[in-house]
């Protein structure tokens, strides 16, 4: 699965890696983002706070993909290429069929001691409402940031965090109806952020 899954996210998007936090300015016309509470709260507080978390993703997980199979993508990073991940995680327990599909390295910076290594973790699955769940409150208490879900055409995709989620669709017109449709979930800044 690895090398096909790497192969095909080349052909789809050749000039960009699978690092969730670069979607926003890579698909910039394809973008929008939803917060996951209402008043663009951030952080989650009480059960009634995570079920609101959960019943917003959810629910445009299940626009996106219903009937599909979707890739469940986890990350992590670490010094090297194939050394212990830089800090602790619950990735392994929460993804635990998740395997290594793609190293992207970080050597921007002139001093190699800070060189780091960004490691995607992939499985396939039916989608279903709730079968992530447990991935996406982790997501909420910022547990774990490297995760998106995607199709497995790899055209639609949905990265959780903490606070929201940014959404890639497959063209303007499908992103603006997203977007009026949940359109209670956006933020008031100009930007979309």
């Amino acid at each position: 699965m690895s090398e096909d899954l790497a192969r095909l996210w080349r052909e789809r998007h050749p000039l960009v890696p699978p690092v969730a936090h670069t979607f926003r300015g890579v698909f910039a016309d394809r973008w929008v983002r939803f917060h996951s509470l209402p008043g663009s709260k951030r952080y989650p507080e009480s059960e009634d706070e995570y079920a609101t978390v959960l019943h917003r993703h959810n629910t445009v997980l299940d626009e996106l993909f219903a009937g599909e199979d979707v890739f469940v993508v986890t990350g992590d990073r670490s010094a090297t290429a194939d050394g212990p991940a830089g800090f602790p995680t619950p990735r392994q327990d929460l993804h635990p069929d998740g395997v290594l599909w793609w190293t992207e390295p970080d050597l921007s910076d002139p001093d190699p001691e800070f060189h780091t290594y960004h490691r995607f973790y992939a499985d396939v699955r039916p989608w279903r409402p709730g079968c992530v769940d447990a991935l996406l409150r982790a997501v909420a208490d910022e547990e774990i940031v490297d995760v998106f879900l995607t199709d497995t055409g790899l055209r639609r995709i949905l990265h959780p965090y903490d606070g929201g989620a940014d959404a890639v669709l497959t063209t303007p017109d499908e992103r603006d109806r997203l977007r009026a449709r949940h359109s209670d979930r956006l933020s008031r800044h100009p930007s979309g952020c």
